[in-house]
């Protein structure tokens, strides 16, 4: 008698079903993006993003702060002033050129539906989950437990 988990596939299936890629259906039939066929997976990037510009109402930053949260449900946290502000949160991604890239256009495409100022990007931490959690581990960087939503500096 064999034992296992209950609904536990049998070691050669489970391999074999790990092995398949999954497709979408579009309107010509299955379609695999290029990650799928290359056999790439993704993987969680802490963003840490950092924009700055003049001095705009600390009520207005926080009302687009809050929006842009509502438009990005990933955003774990974003505090502000009237001239700065600081949104960290979780992107999946192929790799860390790829997250980089969705996080650099975070701000600009969300710019007129959230109303954020017009401020600058003056800095970008992207990090893979590993390395977040061995800091979070050693004492650095901001605890898993830090209030979500957005806060004020």
């Amino acid at each position: 008698m064999r034992r296992g988990r209950p609904g536990a596939l049998p070691h050669a299936r489970r391999a074999a079903e790990e092995e398949r890629t999954l497709t979408s259906v579009g309107e010509t039939g299955p379609v695999e993006s290029a990650g799928e066929a290359a056999g790439e997976t993704s993987r969680l990037w802490h963003i840490t993003l950092s924009v700055s510009g003049a001095e705009a109402p600390p009520a207005e930053v926080r009302r687009a702060l809050e929006q842009l949260a509502h438009d990005h449900p990933f955003l774990l946290t974003s505090r502000y002033a009237g001239d700065h502000a600081e949104i960290r949160y979780w992107e999946e991604a192929r790799d860390l050129h790829d997250a980089a890239a969705v996080a650099l256009r975070l701000w600009g495409e969300h710019r007129s539906t959230a109303r954020l100022p017009p401020w600058e990007i003056v800095g970008l931490e992207v990090i893979d989950r590993e390395t977040y959690q061995q800091r979070v581990a050693e004492g650095y960087g901001p605890l898993p437990a830090t209030p979500v939503g957005v806060h004020p500096f």
